[in-house]
């Protein structure tokens, strides 16, 4: 492996600017290296469905047909802020240099993969065939993996690559998420000279929220209100209030319901004041959980220690492509690439865990 080369690549997919909707110049970045590897390289029209000037990245590098195949994946998007990211350097740890975010989340996982790629073609090592998978606007509700062409992909054992934690984490249950998004709708009316003509909707959403068992429900389940807006004159009794919310689960059943109970919520609170509410519940994905002794699992694990990585299996309370994959016959568990602080400006990682994390897919590539 060689380790400046990976940081090059790392340093330089930081610096192209991809936030959610704009991985273009990311996807041909990407295309172009995998080519120059050997792969076979195609990008998806997914984009044009929600807004993304990009599609999904597949990439195929053929292997021995006997073995097993197996996926890589990682995301092309970052979050805000994240364009013009200048990524520092100090004492072994990469930063940005505090007004952006670094894009380790989820640039480590590709850079990663590409370096491992690169690795195994010149050490010309034993391999099945290996797919890849570089998602769109995953940071926006997993919409490239929900619009992923599963037709194209052969192999039912998937890493993606995409948590914090040092390298050797496996992310084995993840929540499932519905999120509910509308408006509750009352009546104007003077609030000085006809109040009573009027109907509150901020009273309408006070009187759902309060009623709504919020943030941590139980060990498995969690949910919470993220917009809850209305702007307005205090003589008029406001019309419309906004309100955005979202419920995770573990289980599946303890999801659907704790959605029941805070649209009962709002039900019974557009009863009583004679309000309505118009919106959508949407499913974003489901939850996923493997077993410790899973067959993929024991092979990550025992991958992570072919490395002298020490292996530590975890849940978490974040949805990821890996919810999609389940979803869809492929076997996948998210890995540790070792990024820090994601979603803010002080994000980081060190270049210990990025050199670590090739490593374990150049391992798992032999498996």
């Amino acid at each position: 492996m060689n380790t400046q080369r990976l940081i090059d690549t790392f340093l330089k997919y930081v610096q192209i600017d991809s936030e959610s909707g704009n991985e273009l110049a990311m996807a041909k970045a990407v295309m172009a290296d995998l080519a120059e590897i050997g792969c076979e390289v195609y990008m998806d029209s997914c984009g044009e469905n929600f807004g993304s000037n990009a599609g999904n990245v597949y990439a195929t590098l053929k292997g021995d047909e006997d073995k097993e195949p197996i996926l890589f994946s990682a995301h092309m998007d970052t979050v805000k802020p994240g364009i013009g990211v200048k990524p520092v350097i100090k004492d072994g740890v990469i930063y940005s240099d505090g007004t952006t975010v670094l894009g380790g989340d989820d640039k480590s996982g590709i850079a990663a993969v590409i370096e491992a790629l690169r690795t195994i073609k010149e050490e010309k090592l034993s391999h099945p065939t290996i797919e890849i998978v570089f998602s769109v606007c995953e940071e926006v509700g997993l919409l490239g993996s929900a619009n992923l062409d599963y037709s194209r992909i052969t192999a039912k054992k998937a890493a993606v690559l995409d948590s914090s934690g040092d390298a050797g984490k496996i992310i084995t249950s993840a929540p499932g998420q519905v999120k509910i998004d509308g408006y509750f709708i009352g009546k104007s009316a003077h609030a000085g000279i006809a109040p009573e003509s009027g109907i509150s909707a901020i009273q309408i959403a006070a009187e759902a929220v309060s009623k709504m068992k919020l943030l941590r429900i139980d060990k498995e389940t969690t949910a919470n209100i993220g917009t809850l807006s209305c702007e307005g004159a205090t003589n008029i009794v406001a019309e419309r209030v906004h309100f955005v919310a979202e419920a995770r689960s573990l289980d599946r059943e303890k999801l659907a319901a704790q959605t029941l109970h805070m649209k009962q919520c709002i039900d019974n609170a557009c009863k009583k004041f004679g309000g309505k509410f118009e919106g959508k519940v949407m499913e974003l994905y489901q939850p996923y959980s493997k077993a410790d002794d899973d067959s993929f699992v024991q092979q990550v694990v025992a991958a992570c220690e072919a490395v002298g990585l020490k292996a530590e299996i975890a849940s978490t309370g974040g949805g990821s492509d890996a919810n999609n994959m389940n979803q869809n016959g492929i076997s996948a568990v998210v890995l540790g690439t070792g990024m820090a602080n994601v979603h803010t400006v002080n994000e980081y990682i060190t270049i210990k865990n990025l050199e670590d994390t090739a490593k374990l897919c150049i391992q798992l590539a032999q498996m």
